[in-house]
């Protein structure tokens, strides 16, 4: 008899009235709103403007969901496109199935279309967002939860996730590896914002150092899944492509921090112009008597003039 046990949900849906509030949904937009507000909060800390995060979020978000659904679709082609299955149900996304590695590779392809119209260096944005990223992939672990799917291998641990009867899952308590995942994840956002701190990481590296951290995570906990997934060599597709990921972003640490050592001092041109523009507005603003301060050479001709007149006097 088991004493303790993670619960599941006994549904991921909340009806209200005629709209449905899906839990795997409502994860996924708290987890992009959390990217973006502390995206935004480095953003600014690095000298760009408030805004700029969301702006390349409206071309980045969409991109991303689309390359999350395709990476899941394409790698597990057989639940939508097999004998007996359907496939408009690859376009159901709210009964789950985003891939983060299609997630980040077609995110990336619209962040540049959003910095590139804002004129702004993407691994500037890309290192910003980092963290937000792995918080939000934390939060959004959670929709797992709600769909009771992604579990691993059977357990009697304290911590264990209760699973319910019903379709393509047989009932029982399993390791909850949307929670290691989720608890990984914030590990990782801390561990960013420390290295970030500590070393001055820029030109990218933050952000590459989100991903080998999260590829490390990601390796380990995908083995303990026992979900119906590819295998090359005897390991999961998701393990081999974590490697392979883990050890390009590996290489690009190294290298950039060859090529373009240090960190960036300008990372939004428009916002250094107007904090230059507001410094000579400073400098001429009304004194406190409501004169304009005179420039240099209005004073050195107002003291001239009195040592003239004191001369002629």
């Amino acid at each position: 008899m088991d004493l303790a046990y993670i619960p599941s949900p006994s549904t991921g849906v909340i009806d209200l009235g005629p709209i449905p509030l899906r839990g795997y949904a409502f994860c996924i937009i708290i987890g992009v709103f959390v990217a973006v507000w502390f995206g935004n909060k480095r953003w600014i800390a690095r000298g760009g403007r408030a805004g700029t995060v969301a702006d390349i979020a409206v071309w980045a978000v969409p991109f991303g969901l689309v390359g999350g659904r395709l990476y899941h679709v394409i790698t597990d082609y057989q639940l939508y496109f097999s004998d007996g299955e359907n496939w408009v149900d690859a376009f159901k996304i709210w009964q789950g199935g985003l891939g983060i590695w299609g997630a980040i590779a077609l995110g990336a392809v619209g962040a540049w279309i959003g910095c590139r119209r804002r004129g702004i260096p993407l691994p500037a944005w890309a290192d910003a967002l980092a963290p937000g990223i792995a918080f939000a992939q934390a939060i959004g672990r959670w929709g797992n939860w709600f769909n009771q799917e992604l579990y691993g291998k059977p357990t009697d641990l304290p911590w264990a996730l209760k699973i319910s009867e019903g379709p393509n899952r047989v009932a029982g308590t399993y390791h909850p590896t949307f929670l290691y995942e989720s608890l990984w994840c914030v590990g990782v956002a801390l561990l960013v914002i420390w290295a970030d701190r500590r070393f001055k990481l820029g030109h990218g590296r933050a952000f590459a150092l989100y991903v080998a951290a999260y590829c490390t995570g990601r390796a380990w906990i995908e083995y303990m899944r026992v979900d119906e997934a590819h295998h090359i060599l005897g390991l999961r597709l998701n393990v081999w492509t974590a490697v392979i990921v883990f050890v390009l972003a590996v290489a690009y640490i190294v290298i950039s921090a060859k090529v373009r050592p240090g960190r960036e001092e300008v990372v939004e041109p428009v916002a250094a112009e107007d904090t230059t523009e507001d410094a000579e507005d400073a400098d001429s603003a009304p004194d406190a008597d409501g004169d304009v301060e005179r420039d240099d050479d209005a004073r050195a001709q107002g003291k001239n003039g009195t040592a003239e007149a004191a001369k002629n006097g």
